[in-house]
């Protein structure tokens, strides 16, 4: 397994990798016409989202046999000045059980670190249990806090706060 920082050249990849995780994962917490759209937003933002925030935001791609198949998407927190925030972190289905999450995980901790951040926090759905243990498992624990968050369907969803912090 090989990462590399992503570039605005690599949009479709990402794209590809964050609908397919979205199909997979989120499909039950949406109505169709409303998924489709959010699926479609999803599969071509990329490119314009590297390449407007790529002085302040860091994404990662994650390779299993030369095939990019999990991101991540990270950068400075505006909730909690100082830290950093993990703002997405996807793997395409054809990845899930190989270990590329892990080692993707790693290097953005590594990442995050090296940037001089000595907290990261992240945000997940409260009803997403595969992703609640992989955090868990990852070194996160839960904060405490919890929201809702609207993805633009008016079907706000609770989310659960995660967090870690690296010794000193």
């Amino acid at each position: 397994m090989k990462t590399y920082p992503a570039s605005p050249a690599d949009g479709d990849t990402v794209g590809e990798i964050h609908a397919e995780s979205w199909k997979a994962a989120y499909a039950r917490f949406y109505s169709g016409q409303f998924f489709e759209e959010a699926v479609h937003d999803r599969r071509t933002k990329w490119a314009r989202k590297l390449a407007e925030e790529q002085d302040t935001n860091t994404a990662l791609l994650a390779t299993l046999d030369g095939r990019p198949l999990a991101f991540s998407y990270f950068g400075p927190s505006p909730e909690h000045p100082g830290s950093a925030e993990i703002f997405g972190f996807y793997g395409h289905p054809d990845g899930w059980g190989s270990g590329i999450a892990s080692a993707l995980m790693t290097a953005t901790l590594d990442r995050i670190r090296a940037d001089g951040f000595g907290h990261v926090h992240l945000w997940t759905l409260r009803d997403t249990p595969q992703s609640r243990r992989f955090y868990t498992k990852s070194g996160f624990t839960e904060s405490g806090t919890v929201r809702t968050h609207d993805y633009g369907d008016g079907n706000p969803l609770p989310q659960v706060e995660y967090e870690l912090r690296f010794p000193a």
